[in-house]
């Protein structure tokens, strides 16, 4: 899947506002349909903490946002989608540019809507590794997001 107009300049305003902007990270690619992002997170002056290696909190920072930003686009208007907790496991110190990629499946979108017909609210769970370009695990998150239904005003 490609990247779209409307996706490459949401690309684009994203690795530009500031709150992201101050976590090191870049937005690298947004497919068309929202189901797949790409994250690059560099070593630099910016990142880089005091011994030398990626700031915790840019590995975490850096990937915060997507898997909800994706199920907000994926699901529609009619659901809320909110971000509920996050735990981060540390594998290896980041001395090299580490990249993240977020994919969220039709079959997962259609399993969420099942639910929901049953069930006010739900909590998936979804996993994103940060590796470096060897595909060496320096990072591992969490992601706990939280999706009802959206009822009516």
């Amino acid at each position: 899947m490609r990247e779209s107009l409307r996706t490459r300049l949401f690309r684009w305003a994203f690795n530009v506002w500031p709150c992201f902007r101050g976590t090191g990270a870049r937005v690298a690619f947004i497919a068309s349909d929202w189901s797949e992002i790409r994250v690059r997170l560099p070593l630099s002056w910016r990142t880089r903490n005091y011994v030398g290696t990626i700031f915790g909190g840019s590995l975490y920072a850096g990937v915060d946002p997507f898997y909800m930003l994706m199920l907000i686009h994926l699901l529609g208007p009619e659901y809320v989608v909110w971000d509920k907790a996050a735990s981060i496991r540390f594998r290896k110190p980041g001395r090299s540019t580490l990249f993240a990629t977020f994919r969220v499946d039709e079959a997962e979108v259609a399993e969420i809507r099942r639910l929901l017909r049953d069930q006010t609210k739900v909590d998936r769970t979804y996993p994103v590794e940060l590796r470096d370009g060897q595909g060496v695990v320096h990072a591992e998150v969490q992601k706990v997001i939280h999706i009802s239904r959206r009822i009516p005003s």
